[in-house]
């Protein structure tokens, strides 16, 4: 597994857990994919522009 790979899992884990505060626990999970995704475009971007 890689680092960036944890980012989006945490991120995940942590938007589901919130939908299921607000009872709709989906929602929360695709928040936390595209919130997951966007960290790891900003902190590994590997690219030296």
């Amino acid at each position: 597994m890689k680092k960036d790979d944890i980012i989006i899992y945490a991120c995940v884990i942590i938007g589901a857990g919130i939908g299921l505060f607000f009872d709709n626990a989906f929602p929360g999970v695709l928040i936390g994919l595209g919130i997951g995704y966007l960290f790891k475009i900003m902190f590994f971007n590997n690219t030296n522009e």
